[in-house]
């Protein structure tokens, strides 16, 4: 670890899920391997189990409303340009 910052595996900041685009297909829970999404009672996206996601990626990708966006930790330091 250089720079303080992880340079192992992607680590998720946040799982947006925009309510307004959100259709409630259902695409983004069927495709999550952990089982990190799950609609509520409105038939929405929500996250029910942020510490499961392993940032596959898979709800962003498959999402047709383009409704999830997983922005991502910066894995590189200012220092680590150069590794």
């Amino acid at each position: 670890m250089q720079g303080g910052l992880d340079k192992g595996n992607p680590k998720l900041r946040e799982l947006v899920i925009n309510r307004q685009w959100c259709k409630g297909c259902g695409v983004c829970v069927a495709f999550c391997p952990k089982h990190v999404l799950e609609l509520d009672d409105k038939e929405k996206a929500v996250v029910a189990r942020f510490e499961e996601c392993i940032c596959c990626r898979y709800c962003e990708l498959r999402c047709p409303d383009l409704a999830i966006e997983m922005p991502l930790l910066p894995q590189y330091g200012p220092n680590d340009l150069s590794a």
